[in-house]
């Protein structure tokens, strides 16, 4: 890790990234991709310990593809073709999806955090631990920082500093929802007898709520449940393996014999939502931007692909690549995210966490449900990411062609450049504009923004190999550094 000390530290830099999780760093990646120059600040003098989030989702996946930087996390993590939803035993499928990442990786935070530090150093980001935000103060020429080792300021400031964000707090920036109403016991811990299947087990009956998945270390198991006699005991109340584990056999009638815990907690359903992403220099990314219940394993995978549509905006700003209004594209097509995210980890926890017989009932009739191919796909379309899409109301709709359109996600596809094979996420690991011309004769080249500079853009000619109905039809495409479509012609 770099070393500051306190004569040599340089305090002025373009971009500010408060907060060292793995939103704030794949932020500063982005950034330092793009030669911002950016630094990150955070209180904690290591990384966390605690493997708050579990489930990488495909379409996170496809976003480390498009940097190259897939392999690790693959290489570490346990793939699941299936998720559930509400504690449902349905289970979300993901199979009829165009990409390379068909499933969601069950992975420790511990491991996500730590691969993006490496990568976030490897690119030469500073990152300022033990240094703790203390107050943010905004004017014209930009936002002055603050901390426990002196100010620090920039044009701009990011808040990735969590649920209880202090650059949202200090940028009087709302953050409106509902307080915690019920409170799960969480525990990642040996199970001498797991549940047969290897994969993840959720039930609810009229004696609580109980979820297992395996934690992709091939040795714990994570482990939620919910008491139904005392659904809503004060989140800081010690959780000890015995009460867990008594949970879980009144729950389950099954002693599943838990032993060593690595961590044990309780958490609510407390869900919150930020008013703006945006305010004057100051952005918000992550947890700082909306908290929920973990349902579905969504909150990681929203607050890195928050980052990845924010990094190389902010990115094209500083370098006067863009015009500041690029900025506000950011709350326009993120915050609607965040919105459905609040929205169905809300019905989802309604779902899992009511033990009455009419919501048995109700959860009976949702499992059917779910069977129907076409209302599962727009579930799992939804908390996978593949169906995220920017100027379609956020999802896409059902009766837009299967084809590339502007909004839409672009899945990998095997390509012949010339006589070269190559894939179109190895085309976009620099993180540029790309524009790929398909059709063999000359077409006209699909609409550019007015502001984008062609001279920035890389031009590819190249042929699709294989079948890519995502393709199909289609000329030439531009594509911008997320991974998204900003406009295509047609063949």
């Amino acid at each position: 890790m770099l070393d500051f000390t306190e004569s040599s530290m340089k305090t002025s830099y373009d971009v500010l990234v408060c907060g060292a999780g793995p939103v704030g760093l794949w932020l500063a990646c982005e950034l330092k991709l793009a030669r911002i120059d950016v630094a990150v600040l955070d209180r904690r003098p290591v990384r966390t310990t605690e493997s708050r989030a579990l489930a990488i989702h495909g379409r996170t996946l496809e976003m480390f593809g498009l940097r190259g930087c897939a392999g690790d996390f693959l290489g570490a993590g346990r793939k699941i073709p299936m998720m559930e939803y509400g504690a449902l035993n349905t289970r979300l499928v993901f199979s009829s999806f165009e990409s390379r990442f068909p499933f969601t990786l069950f992975l420790r935070q511990t491991r996500t955090e730590e691969f993006l530090e490496k990568r976030a150093l490897a690119l030469g980001v500073p990152l300022l631990r033990e240094t703790e935000v203390t107050q943010v103060a905004e004017n014209e020429s930009g936002v002055h920082v603050t901390t426990s080792r002196g100010p620090f300021s920039a044009p701009w400031l990011v808040g990735a500093d969590g649920a209880r964000s202090l650059v949202r707090h200090q940028a009087g920036i709302g953050f409106d929802g509902f307080d915690g109403r019920v409170t799960a016991m969480l525990g990642d811990v040996v199970l001498a007898k797991p549940p047969e299947g290897g994969g993840i087990l959720s039930m609810v009956n009229a004696r609580g709520a109980l979820m297992m998945s395996p934690l992709g270390d091939d040795v714990h198991h994570r482990v939620i449940a919910i008491d139904a006699a005392r659904p809503s005991v004060e989140k800081d109340t010690p959780l000890t393996v015995a009460e867990l584990a008594s949970a879980a056999l009144k729950i389950s009638g099954k002693n599943y014999e838990m032993g060593e815990a690595s961590w044990l907690s309780r958490f609510t359903d407390a869900t919150r939502l930020a008013s703006a992403y945006r305010k004057g220099r100051i952005l918000l990314a992550g947890d700082a931007a909306h908290i929920h219940a973990p349902m579905g394993g969504q909150g990681l995978n929203v607050g890195l692909q928050d980052a990845m549509n924010l990094g190389w905006k902010l990115a094209m700003v500083v370098r006067k690549q863009a015009p500041e209004s690029l900025l506000d594209t950011y709350h326009s097509e993120r915050r609607p995210v965040g919105q459905m995210l609040f929205d169905n980890t809300l019905a989802q926890v309604a779902l899992a966490t009511d033990f009455t017989p009419p919501n048995l009932s109700l959860r009976n009739t949702m499992n059917d449900i779910l069977s129907f191919p076409d209302v599962n796909r727009r579930l799992a379309g939804e908390i996978s990411g593949f169906d995220i899409a920017y100027g379609y109301d956020t999802v896409i709709p059902e009766n837009l062609p299967a084809c590339l359109a502007a909004g839409k996600r672009v899945p990998d596809v095997d390509l012949m450049i010339d006589t070269q094979p190559a894939t179109l996420y190895d085309c976009m690991k620099k993180g540029e504009w790309v524009h790929v011309a398909l059709a063999p004769e000359k077409r006209d080249d699909p609409a550019f923004p007015e502001w984008l500079k062609p001279d920035i853009v890389k031009y590819i000619r190249a042929r699709c190999v294989g079948n890519s109905p995502s393709f199909t039809g289609i000329a030439s495409v531009l594509i911008r550094p997320d991974g998204y479509v900003h406009s295509v012609t047609m063949a």
